[in-house]
């Protein structure tokens, strides 16, 4: 089992919801979590809970200068979890061209530029724990989900990229695909979201896995059953259930 005692890890997206309830936990399992986000209030917050040292550090994923400036402050860390999100409820019928590039931007881009800060060095040094956070509806494409389906899409492939090239080095790359977590952001949803889970209950998921081996983990798993499934189905059938 993977210990994080004494670890430095640097949690992008840690001022609420799953990141500040992950947050909470890593420090209760002795890490030195470095707190990231835009909001330095929220930060502030979270990290009034936490157990164990810690520190802030406000960045905006969506702007390179401000990732750079920020790991060149932090220096070298032995893990990084990305767990930076934007979320609209979006049909291509209704298409809103800013929300959908910032979902893009935040999801994706985001990840892409954090991760170039840390990677390199962690390759140098060969060492390394890099968590990606996907989610259940980047398996294949849904309705009403314009820039976030694609763009978990996209950080689930960039994670499998990862696992594929690092593997046999010191540096390990694991991924996290969540279903519904009630969240700010899943506030913005009128559909029905079966399986609901609260952050606490999918940050305690996430820890366990990444206390593991394993590369991937589905959760909730029943309801990721059916994403996984989905991946081998025929388009015809795909398409009516999940119209």
């Amino acid at each position: 089992m993977r210990s994080l005692s004494g670890k430095r890890y640097w949690l992008v997206g840690a001022s609420e919801g799953l990141g500040a309830a992950l947050a909470q936990r890593m420090s209760a399992a002795g890490a030195y979590v470095i707190l990231s986000a835009r909001s330095e209030a929220r930060l502030k917050a979270v990290a009034s809970e936490l157990s164990g040292p810690c520190r802030c550090e406000p960045v905006d994923v969506t702007d390179i200068g401000s990732v750079r400036a920020a790991a060149k402050r932090i220096g070298p860390v032995d893990g990084v979890v990305y767990l930076a999100a934007a979320y609209w409820p979006m049909p291509a019928t209704d298409w809103q061209a800013d929300h959908a590039t910032t979902m893009a931007d935040v999801n994706f881009t985001g990840a892409l530029r954090v991760l170039g800060t840390v990677v390199p060095d962690m390759v140098a040094r060969d060492a390394g724990h890099i968590v990606i956070t996907g989610s259940l509806g980047g398996f294949r494409g849904l309705p009403g989900a314009i820039g976030y389906a694609a763009s978990k899409a996209g950080v689930m492939s960039l994670a499998e990229s990862m696992h594929y090239d690092l593997r046999k080095t010191g540096v390990d790359v694991q991924l996290v695909n969540a279903g519904y977590i009630r969240t700010r952001l899943s506030d913005k949803n009128t559909i029905p979201m079966p399986f609901i889970m609260e952050p606490d209950q999918a940050a305690e998921r996430m820890l366990a896995h990444m206390q593991s081996a394993r590369f991937s983990v589905s959760f909730p798993t029943a309801f990721s059953l059916l994403f996984r499934i989905s991946r081998v189905m025929p388009d015809w059938l795909y398409f009516r259930l999940f119209a």
